[in-house]
This record gives structure tokens, sequence and C-alpha cells, in this order.
């Protein structure tokens, strides 16, 4: 009776979640979910987004994580997390904008409508260094800014929010827009949307939830972490435009990584770069490619 009723609740989990035409999502057992999932988590402000993805890892105990898009240590927000298999998929989300909001402090008095105009420059196309303490190599680079607005101003403290390109730095913004406005600096940074994981989100967790979920996953309560977690095939789907396997397919070859042709799908998407399912079971990431008879090559095979 026990475990019935656990199914129940299981059911009614996915349903919230979106599940309700996934069969397999309902009988997926928790040790296969865990293994190709994704956390929206809430990272709090001190540790580095890897040590955040290791402590993931470790209350799990799996074997792999990874984050999506780096954080510096100071900075909180989502923090997108990957298991298992799932970090292979991590390219998909990373590239998408991201959204912030936080706190800058201009050096001198300036008025309300003239820092407006002057953070308007910051829309667009713009060109960035990255900071000397960055990881990347220190090369010019264009990167689009689709808002960077303020919210309310106080004094010289401005709180601002930003939706800007991946890759975008967002304290060198302020910091450039000091260089025309007398000097400013970003004083606190909070990363709300990363690709589809926003703070809003149902599933988004911070460490402290986190970590309870995993250690009662770990004495056999499965329910809490299971609100949690984002299952990849699900996920990918909103990020890369999806087509199904035709009937005539051989689909133990299709598992085994062979090229796509024509006979193959149902149907070819317009974009390079689609997801290939099977009913509701998630196959693999494939790109087009114009050789003949061959119109798709896969860069990811779930199998």
């Amino acid at each position: 009776m026990q475990k019935f009723l656990q199914q129940i609740i299981i059911s009614n989990l996915l349903r919230k979640q979106g599940f309700c035409d996934n069969a397999m999502a309902l009988e997926k057992p928790i040790s296969e979910l865990i293994q190709f999932s994704l956390i929206n988590l809430d990272k709090p402000a001190g540790p580095t987004s890897f040590q955040v993805s290791q402590f993931v890892k470790y209350a799990l105990k799996i074997s792999k994580t990874s984050h999506m898009g780096t954080l510096d240590p100071q900075v909180t927000g989502v923090l997108p997390i990957t298991l298992g298999r799932a970090c292979k998929l991590s390219d998909y989300f990373m590239h998408k904008d991201k959204k912030y909001v936080g706190i800058m402090r201009v050096h001198e008095d300036i008025s309300l409508e003239k820092l407006k105009k002057e953070m308007s420059a910051f829309t667009g196309k713009i060109t960035q260094l990255p900071p000397v303490r960055s990881r990347v190599k220190r090369d010019f680079r264009e990167r689009e800014v689709k808002q960077f607005e303020i919210l309310e101003k106080q004094g010289k403290d401005v709180l601002f929010i930003a939706n800007v390109e991946a890759g975008t730095y967002i304290r060198k913004i302020c910091s450039d827009l000091g260089e025309k406005i007398g000097g400013a600096h970003m004083l606190e940074l909070r990363r709300v949307k990363a690709s589809i994981f926003t703070e809003n989100d149902d599933n988004f967790v911070n460490l402290y939830d986190f970590e309870k979920a995993a250690k009662e996953y770990l004495e056999g309560n499965e329910l809490p972490l299971r609100e949690i977690l984002v299952p990849a095939e699900q996920a990918i789907k909103k990020v890369l435009p999806t087509t199904q396997l035709s009937e005539k397919a051989n689909l133990k070859q299709i598992l085994t990584g062979k090229p796509l042709f024509k006979t193959d799908i149902d149907s070819i998407p317009q974009e390079e770069t689609f997801a290939l399912f099977q009913d509701d079971k998630f196959l693999g990431i494939y790109h087009k490619v114009d050789e003949g008879d061959i119109i798709a090559k896969a860069e990811f095979v779930f199998n």
C-alpha cells in the first residue's frame, strides 16, 4: 500500500512538471533519472561554481556533475547543474541569453536622465575585453546586450537589470560605463535567468533544501528529489527542435550512432541541429549534412 501511494504522489509531481503524457517518465526509476537530469540551483555567495557542482556530486554520490555558466564566488542566483550523462548536453544550453539584477555604485553625482542616456550606449552590439582575472583568452569580443536599464536609483547606488548574450561580463559593463561618467563599479549581482532556467521556476532550489532532499533520497525517500530533478530529455525539447524516428528506421543501428537517411525520420527540421525521439524516448542529437542520401550525423547518442 505504501509503495502504491508513493507512486500516486510521484505521478502527481510529474504531472505538475508537465509529464502528463510521458508514461516513460512515470516509470523511470530514480536511479536512472538521477544519471540524466539537471538541477536548477540557487547559488549562494561564497563558493565557486565548481565547488557548488562538486557539492551536488558528493551529496548524491554520483560520478559526474558540471555547471552551466560560471558565476563569480560573490555572485548569487541561477546555476544549472547537469548530472551524469546530461553533462554532455551542457553546450546546448550554455549559449542562450542570461539575465541579471545587480547594484552598481556611481562615483560622482549624476542625474537619472543623464545616467539612462549613458547606459543606453551599452545596449545592442558592444565590444568587451575580458577582465584580467578571467580564465578566458583576453581578446576583444563582440557581445549583444538586449537590456541594460535602471530599476531604481538611490543616491549613488543604482539597481539595474541586464539581459545579455552568454559570455558577457556585467562587472566590465559597469566599469566601462564608469569611464564615461566619472567612475562606477558593481556592488552586487544576481543571475535570475540562464537559458531556459529562471529563479521563478517551481523546482528552483537552494543548497540547503537540495542537501535535505539528497539525504532523504539516500535514506529511501525519493519524493523530495523528484521535485527538484529536471529530466534532460524534457529540458532539451525547450532548446532544440525535435523530430520523430520513422517506423521504417532500424532502431538498433540508430543507437550505434549511424547517420540518418531521409527515411529514418518523419520530418526534417529547418534548424541545423535537432533532437531525435521515438515517441517520448530521447535517442540523440544530430546536425544536418549534405552528403547524398545522408541527411544528418550524430553529435550525441543516448543508449
